[in-house]
C-alpha cells in the first residue's frame, strides 16, 4: 500500500473519527479492498475523502500525487449542495460519464460504499443502511460498469437485501 498517501490522509483527517475509530480505519478498509487493483487504486483509496472532508485541495493532491490520482479524487469528491441528495446527485452524474483509465475511481467508490455497508451491518445501523438502500438504484446506474468489480456490487446487494441484477 502507498505509505505516502496513507500518511498524507492521516495528517489531513487529523482527529476525525469513523464511528468511534480513528478515520484511518475506514481508509485502510477501503485500501485493502482495492489492493487487487494496484498501487494507483490504493493511493486513491487513501485520498478519496481528503478534499471533501478536510482543508486539502485538488491542487495539493495533484502536486503530491500527480494529475491522474487528482482526477480520480476529484471524481469522488462531492460538489457543494444544500442536502446529501443534492451533493450525491451531482457526484453520481459525474460518475456516469467516467470512462477509460479513470474508471479506477469507480472501483474505489464501490470499495468505499462496500466498506460503509459492512460497518453499518457490524454496528447494526439500520438508519444508514436504509439511506444507502434508497440511494442504491441511482448509485448503481451511474457507477456500475460490468466486469469492473462485480464482487463488490454483489456483496453490496446482499448487504442491502436487494437482488443482484447486473443488467447494464
Amino acid at each position: 500500500m502507498n505509505r505516502k498517501a496513507r500518511d498524507f490522509a492521516i495528517h489531513c483527517h487529523g482527529a476525525q473519527k469513523y464511528g468511534s475509530d480513528p478515520y484511518v480505519s475506514h481508509l485502510d478498509a477501503v485500501a485493502i479492498l482495492c489492493l487487487p487493483f494496484g498501487t494507483d487504486a490504493t493511493t486513491v483509496a487513501y485520498l478519496h475523502d481528503v478534499v471533501e472532508d478536510t482543508p486539502a485541495t485538488i491542487d495539493e493532491v495533484k502536486k503530491r500525487f500527480g494529475p491522474f490520482i487528482a482526477s480520480c479524487v476529484e471524481i469522488l469528491t462531492d460538489k457543494p449542495g444544500a442536502t446529501r441528495q443534492e451533493r450525491k446527485s451531482k457526484t453520481y452524474e459525474r460518475m456516469s460519464h467516467v470512462a477509460g483509465r479513470e474508471k479506477l475511481a469507480l472501483i474505489v467508490k464501490a470499495a468505499d460504499r462496500l466498506s460503509n455497508l459492512r460497518m453499518c451491518t457490524i454496528t447494526q445501523d439500520d438508519t444508514r443502511l436504509a439511506m444507502y438502500r434508497g440511494e442504491h438504484p441511482q448509485f448503481f446506474q451511474c457507477a456500475y460498469r460490468k466486469g469492473l468489480c462485480d464482487d463488490f456490487w454483489q456483496e453490496m446487494s446482499r448487504l442491502l437485501g436487494i437482488e443482484w441484477v447486473p443488467t447494464l
